[in-house]
């Protein structure tokens, strides 16, 4: 039998199995910056201040939006929509019509896959955003690449 994510659109999925395409590496919590004519995106090592460095997880999941105004909810309606997100999310490669690669912990059957492939950024951070003072901080922090 075929695993749902192979058989079920985006749209059709449960909760459950939404929330399980999550790898949990964490990249979606990094701070981005936008160039404003070009459109580009640029990638910094600034986690949200709710991120945990270790685990690479939310310390406040549930109540994220609440306490972090400008984290996005992603959805089947606005995953194909979403820049930012890693070439490497299972939201968007799904969404692209591919399939998810071996050390995505739904198919390799381990949430430490994720990490040993170097996919993740667990304990790559350089600051918190609750770190940084002032807007220009932001650029001492830019990665030359998606990490």
């Amino acid at each position: 039998m075929e695993p749902f994510w192979k058989t079920k659109p985006l749209a059709a999925m449960s909760e459950a199995e939404w929330e399980s395409l999550c790898d949990g590496c964490g990249k979606c919590c990094l701070a981005k910056l936008e160039d404003e004519d070009t459109g580009d995106i640029h990638w910094t090592s600034v986690a949200c201040r709710l991120f945990d460095a270790g685990t690479c997880r939310c310390t406040d999941y549930a109540g994220r939006f609440a306490r972090v105004p400008d984290c996005v909810q992603l959805t089947p309606r606005n995953v194909g929509e979403i820049t930012w997100l890693p070439s490497t999310c299972a939201y968007r490669l799904l969404a692209e019509g591919k399939d998810l690669p071996w050390w995505h912990p739904l198919v390799s059957g381990s949430a430490e896959t994720v990490h040993e492939a170097g996919i993740s950024i667990r304990d790559r951070i350089s600051a918190h955003e609750d770190d940084l003072a002032e807007a220009e901080e932001y650029f001492e922090h830019v990665l030359e690449e998606e990490p």
